[in-house]
């Protein structure tokens, strides 16, 4: 009988050492669909997405269901437009349901850009920087509950920063890149703290008339146009 209880604290150990030890995590980033602003709606919320921003979300949501992989965590931002692409990735995940992070809301954080600089106010300035780098503690790091893939439904300004700092270069380098509305960043935090940069704002599931959002990209509406 003591043969068999040690033998059973010995599985039991080995199980819970093994649960213990870090472990890979890969998070998707995805953008926002296309929106258009209104002056009249408070900046801390945001307007909702546009008709447009909604086909985009619709197709983002299918090619994410399409990996056919386990998404253990579902985030989003808490403006307007992030939870309206959220809700429509979400029908394509149920059982889910996405958590709200503030640090998550869009901002500008510090750019090699003066014109950009001169209009910010530094207070504002260091809050984004706290936000963004709050994130980044907090989720972008090995797992420690086994592997996981992680989805976080937020802001072009948000995604860029992440992709900087996973790549270790000058953090106020990110407006160099420039991401699509709908768009997919893929970021893989290795079980020994490594990152490795998959994709980023990997538009490939929507056709040529629905892109907006990225450098180069026209501006699109769904609107009637008037009869000549």
């Amino acid at each position: 009988m003591n043969k068999l209880f040690l033998s059973f604290c010995l599985l039991a150990f080995a199980v819970l050492a093994n649960a213990s030890e870090p472990s890979a995590r890969t998070i998707y980033l995805v953008r926002h669909g296309q929106y258009v602003s209104d002056p009249a709606i408070s900046e801390k919320i945001g307007p909702g997405i546009s008709p447009i921003g909604s086909a985009q979300a619709h197709l983002a949501g299918a090619r994410l269901a399409g990996l056919q992989i386990k998404f253990d965590s579902f985030y989003v931002s808490p403006m307007q437009r992030a939870r309206d692409t959220a809700a429509i990735i979400g029908r394509n995940f149920p059982e889910k349901k996405f958590n709200v992070i503030d640090d998550l809301a869009e901002c500008t954080p510090p750019t090699r850009d003066k014109k950009i600089m001169a209009a910010e106010k530094p207070e504002d300035l260091a809050a984004c920087t706290a936000a963004l780098n709050r994130v980044f503690a907090e989720y972008f790091k090995p797992s420690q509950d086994g592997a996981r893939n992680e989805l976080f439904v937020c802001h072009g300004n948000v995604i860029r920063s992440m992709v900087v700092r996973a790549l270790g270069v000058d953090p106020d380098s990110w407006l160099s890149m420039s991401v699509g509305h709908a768009s997919i960043t893929k970021i893989r935090i290795e079980a020994d703290g490594r990152f490795k940069i998959i994709a980023i704002g990997d538009v490939g599931h929507l056709p040529p008339n629905l892109l907006t959002g990225a450098s180069g990209d026209p501006e699109r509406s769904l609107a009637i146009p008037t009869s000549p």
